[in-house]
């Protein structure tokens, strides 16, 4: 289960260096293989440990190959998927194509979403979490009833 947010750095050859509490997961359940593709709602990337990520794909794939719909998210989520091989030093390369999707600059954050990680740029990560608070601090009226009885 990964949670939190967690400020890292990309070093000059684009790799991350993923924090030391989530590497022995990623070793261990995920063969330190991981997929990263793109947020189709967001500018920021997904990282899913292999066996989430096919999990969904196989999803994905199974989905009627003549509903647009369904096409283009097969398009983009598993054109754009990318497995990537977590390195003995716990780093991890994001690819060139990947990085200017997200517009990621130096400094990043993950987001830990559970069974995935989103990764954003920190400066646009701050923006929209301050959209987000401004509009949930607005909008309890279009809460689904799930969430307003929710007790936290």
């Amino acid at each position: 289960m990964f949670r939190g947010v967690n400020g890292v750095n990309i070093d000059e050859k684009g790799r991350i260096v993923m924090p030391t509490r989530y590497r022995d997961c990623l070793q261990q359940e995920s063969r330190s293989c991981v997929v990263l593709t793109i947020d189709t709602e967001e500018k920021c990337l997904l990282l899913y440990p292999i066996a989430a990520w096919e999990i969904i794909e196989n999803k994905l794939a199974a989905l009627p190959s003549f509903n647009q719909a369904a096409r283009r998210i097969q398009r983009l989520l598993i054109g754009h998927a990318t497995e990537i091989e977590m390195d003995s030093h716990g780093r991890i390369l994001l690819p060139p194509l990947l990085r200017e999707y997200a517009g990621l600059s130096k400094h990043i954050m993950l987001v830990g979403q559970g069974k995935k990680f989103e990764v954003w740029d920190g400066k646009h990560w701050e923006e929209r979490r301050a959209q987000w608070l401004d509009e949930e601090s607005n909008n309890e009226a279009d809460l689904p009833e799930e969430l307003k009885m929710l007790s936290l």
